[in-house]
């Protein structure tokens, strides 16, 4: 038997492949799933449920046996961070590897469709380790594009989650891959996650984790109304300087002309949690 899945992150690439698949491969018969980490944005939750409106079928939701809280704990309170990014695997990859082991256990043949586009290289950690679970990756093929996202997205109406008028990512509220200015806007779109956020930070570092949230200062220091302020200057520097050499993204609410990642040069994200 075969089995076709799609991951849906809350993000627009994935959105954008599950319209792509709907609108021209009709006849796969696909399901659409999301590992819930229990620290998404209520944005994310949202979108979710504009893009099951529009795929007329339900959304698997995959839950973590084990939440984040759990996890923390087992690692004694060391923070997740990009070099040790155990927040990924024990809450993204884990509840799907343990999702589709019946399924290949049972001999079925899975494929699974990421949404990595033309513009992207395809990262080898999404490479499959059974020779039954096999990747495709249609965007790719199909030479999309970022600008072919957005189009595919305006077309069928479903348009960008509402977290994209200030952050660029989903994921979890707390994910070490946001920008200053992302943490900024947190705490004011979102202050009870900010400050969940700095408790978990606060407890960690008492107990020996070398990191925090964002590098090079804890969130406690971020929050400071000056730090806030010089941040948010640096950030308006950032889109002046970029507006004026590159044509102002339309979809974009607040103007800025591309992703806050891009704006500052050093674009990371974990593909599991952000496409």
């Amino acid at each position: 038997m075969e089995r076709h899945v799609l991951g849906l992150s809350g993000g627009r690439d994935s959105a954008a492949l599950a319209v792509y698949m709907r609108e021209h491969r009709s006849e796969i018969d696909i399901e659409y799933f999301f590992t819930d980490t229990g620290k998404e944005l209520p944005e994310v939750y949202e979108y979710l449920d504009t893009l099951e409106g529009f795929l007329g079928k339900p959304i698997v939701r995959l839950n973590p046996d084990r939440d984040f809280d759990f996890w923390l704990r087992q690692f004694n309170n060391f923070l997740p961070s990009p070099r040790t990014r155990w927040c990924t695997r024990q809450l993204k990859i884990r509840p799907f590897e343990q999702w589709v082991a019946p399924m290949l256990k049972r001999g079925d043949t899975v494929y699974s469709y990421v949404a990595i586009r033309a513009d992207e290289e395809y990262r080898a950690g999404f490479a499959s380790k059974h020779e039954r679970l096999i990747v495709q990756l249609p965007l790719k093929d199909a030479g999309v594009d970022k600008a072919g996202v957005m189009e595919i997205l305006d077309s069928a109406g479903v348009g960008l989650p509402a977290y994209y008028e200030w952050r660029t990512r989903s994921g979890c509220t707390f994910c070490f891959f946001q920008q200053k200015i992302e943490w900024v806007r947190l705490l004011e779109r979102h202050p009870e996650f900010f400050y969940e956020a700095r408790r978990y930070e606060k407890t960690a570092i008492e107990d020996g984790s070398p990191f925090s949230w964002s590098e090079g200062e804890s969130l406690e220091d971020l929050a400071r109304p000056e730090r806030t302020r010089e941040i948010r200057r640096d950030h308006e520097k950032r889109v002046a300087r970029m507006q004026a050499r590159a044509q102002v993204n339309p979809l974009r609410p607040d103007s800025e002309p591309i992703d806050i990642d891009d704006l500052y040069g050093h674009a990371k994200a974990c593909i599991a949690c952000h496409k």
